[in-house]
């Protein structure tokens, strides 16, 4: 039981590190031009987004890595 919930911290933590180094890598740079005034609103907005799909997707990574330890000590 405890290899599975050690199992489950360590890939959860793997996706924090993952996602971070992401935001910092990828999303921070991202920057749009020819708006005016509103550059700044639309790359903050898209930043955002892709933020959230991103969470999301590791929520949704997660809890099928939860469900599938729990399914397996449940068996055993």
């Amino acid at each position: 039981m405890k290899a599975g919930i050690f199992g489950f911290l360590f890939a959860m933590w793997v996706l924090i590190l993952i996602g971070g180094g992401i935001m910092v890598t990828v999303l921070g740079p991202i920057s749009v031009s020819g708006f005016g005034d509103l550059d700044w609103l639309i790359s903050s907005g898209i930043k955002a987004i892709i933020a959230v799909i991103l969470v999301i997707l590791w929520i949704l990574i997660l809890s099928k890595l939860k469900n599938w330890i729990f399914k397996k000590e449940i068996n055993s």
